[in-house]
């Protein structure tokens, strides 16, 4: 299996979204602290499938 770098684009939308988790889980937001884990679960799946995946 050969791994690829993700780019730049999806790198960023997976920071946003794990970085969103990771601050909810630090300070209060309403309607986003209760999904704090599963944002940041989801920026690291994304992370992932842009390694695993070539770019087409």
């Amino acid at each position: 299996m050969t791994l690829n770098a993700p780019t730049q684009v999806v790198w960023l939308i997976a920071l946003i979204i794990g970085g969103i988790g990771i601050l909810s889980y630090l300070i209060h937001i309403p309607n986003i602290s209760p999904y704090a884990f599963p944002l940041l679960a989801i920026g690291f799946i994304i992370l992932v499938i842009a390694t695993v995946y070539k770019k087409v």
